[in-house]
C-alpha cells in the first residue's frame, strides 16, 4: 500500500508552491492550518511540511505554524527546511513534529545529521535527497552538488538511515509526471529503503505507477492545489488501498 502524503510549503506564514524550486515562481494558496484541516477531513493521515523561509535562512522559522497544525489536527507531520542544529530539531519536535527531514545538513554536516538519527531513531529522521539529473541539490535547491543520488542513498543506508524523501527538482511543480524510472532503480538497488517520491505527480495514474515501481510513499503538492487530483479521489484511493 503506497502512502499518500500531502505537502504544505510555507513562506511568510502562507501556504505556497514553487515551480522547480524557484522562489521567484511562487503561487500562494492561503492558510496552512485551513489546508491541513481539509486534508484531515478527507481521511488523510500524513503531512509533509517544508519551512521554505527556514531553508533560505538556514534555521527553523515557521515553527509556530507547525505548532498550530499539530495542536488542531491529528495529522502525522514530518518537517523539513532550515534544520541545521540540534536546537532547530529540538524546537520542531517540541512544536509537534513526529518526524524530521534533513537535507542540506546531511550533505554539509553528516556528523550532526547522524547524531539526530542516534538520538531520535531512524524511524523519526528522514533523509531528504533532492536531486536534478540524479545529482544531489541542497540549500532550498539553490546549490547543486556533484554527489550521485544512488551512491548518496546507499551510503546513508549503510549508516543506519531507513527512510528517504527523493524530490526531482526538474519536475517539481511542473505537473508533467514523476521520475518513476529513477525511483524504480532505487528500489531495485535498495529494496529495504522506505522510499517517498516527490515531484511532478499530476494524476492518480502517476500514483499507481509509482506503487507498481515499489515506491512506499508519494508526496503530492501542486496537483492538489490546482485540483488536478481532488481530495475526494485521494480519499477513495486510501479506502481502496486500506481494504
Amino acid at each position: 500500500m503506497i502512502e499518500i502524503i500531502p505537502a504544505i510549503d510555507i513562506i511568510q506564514g502562507k501556504c505556497v508552491r514553487l515551480t522547480q524550486g524557484d522562489f521567484d515562481r511562487k503561487q500562494e494558496y492561503g492558510d496552512p492550518l485551513e489546508m491541513a484541516r481539509k486534508f484531515e477531513d478527507h481521511g488523510l493521515r500524513r503531512l509533509h511540511m517544508v519551512d521554505l523561509d527556514g531553508a533560505r535562512e538556514k534555521r527553523v522559522v515557521n515553527y509556530g505554524i507547525l505548532e498550530k497544525i499539530a495542536l488542531r489536527t491529528t495529522l502525522v507531520i514530518d518537517v523539513g527546511g532550515g534544520l541545521r542544529s540540534d536546537e532547530d530539531v529540538r524546537i520542531v519536535f517540541e512544536s509537534g513534529a513526529h518526524m524530521i527531514t534533513g537535507g542540506s545538513v546531511a550533505v554539509k554536516d553528516p556528523s550532526v545529521f547522524l547524531g539526530w538519527v542516534e538520538r531520535y531513531g531512524a524511524g523519526k529522521v528522514i533523509l531528504g535527497a533532492d536531486f536534478t539529473e540524479e545529482k544531489i541539490a541542497i540549500s532550498g535547491w539553490d546549490e547543486e552538488t556533484s554527489l550521485d543520488l544512488m551512491e548518496y542513498l546507499s551510503g546513508y543506508m549503510d549508516k543506519g538511515i531507513e527512510k528517504a524523501i527523493c524530490t526531482d527538482i526538474s519536475r517539481d511543480g511542473m505537473l508533467q509526471g514523476p521520475s518513476t524510472g529513477t525511483y524504480a532503480r532505487i528500489k531495485q538497488q535498495m529494496p529495504a529503503i522506505f522510499l517517498v517520491a516527490s515531484g511532478g505527480i499530476a494524476r492518480l495514474e502517476d500514483i499507481e505507477q509509482l506503487g507498481k515501481a515499489g515506491v512506499d510513499g508519494v508526496i503530492i503538492g501542486k496537483a492538489i492545489y490546482e485540483r488536478k487530483i481532488t481530495l475526494g479521489s485521494l480519499e477513495r484511493y486510501n479506502l481502496k488501498n486500506s481494504g
